[in-house]
């Protein structure tokens, strides 16, 4: 499936999400890597498999590398278990838990095969997902510090809540219709 194909299969009820989708394969704050990854890290975290086959399409023909496909497929897989760890220590009032060693393997953290700052976009994004406002402000904070604008972060969380949508649109729709 095509993101074209994607955008045409969603309700006319979700008409603003074929929209936002359609302008945000268009978007130029973001290089082709950071944006495609974006797309691709979204869509992993959510899980929808006609969303993942979309993405995945789009992102090939868009010329993402297959070691940059990898490294936000990565991005997903870690902040799915890094943004239920975290979002947990911060929502227990027992303090203590924040003082404890993790005891969690996130190598991939430090050698992302990709630019650093890539890796941390798409982290921002699948946090934005998953819902972790601990890991938010965490990448957010790293991304400051490498000197990536706010509007840079901004389109990674519109992508991130656009396949976020669509996912679940699609993944309704299918329900509804089984």
């Amino acid at each position: 499936m095509s993101l074209d194909a994607l955008r045409e299969s969603l309700p006319a009820y979700a008409k603003d999400l074929s929209l936002n989708l359609s302008s945000l394969a268009n978007e130029t704050l973001l290089t082709d890597q950071q944006k495609w990854g974006t797309f691709v890290a979204s869509a992993y975290a959510v899980g929808t498999p006609a969303v993942i086959k979309a993405v995945d399409a789009a992102a090939a023909a868009a010329g993402l590398s297959p070691e940059a496909a990898t490294a936000a497929k990565a991005a997903a897989a870690i902040m799915g278990m890094n943004n239920v760890y975290y979002r947990s220590l911060h929502l227990l009032s027992n303090g203590e838990y924040k003082t404890l060693p993790a005891k969690l393997r996130m190598n991939i953290l430090a050698n992302p095969g990709v630019d650093k700052v890539d890796f941390e976009l798409w982290s921002t994004a699948v946090s934005a997902v998953n819902g972790c406002g601990m890991c938010l402000d965490a990448h957010e904070n790293e991304l400051k510090k490498h000197g990536v604008p706010n509007t840079s972060i901004q389109a990674a969380l519109r992508i991130g809540s656009v396949v976020n949508a669509v996912s679940r649109v699609i993944a309704a729709e299918t329900a509804a219709a089984s």
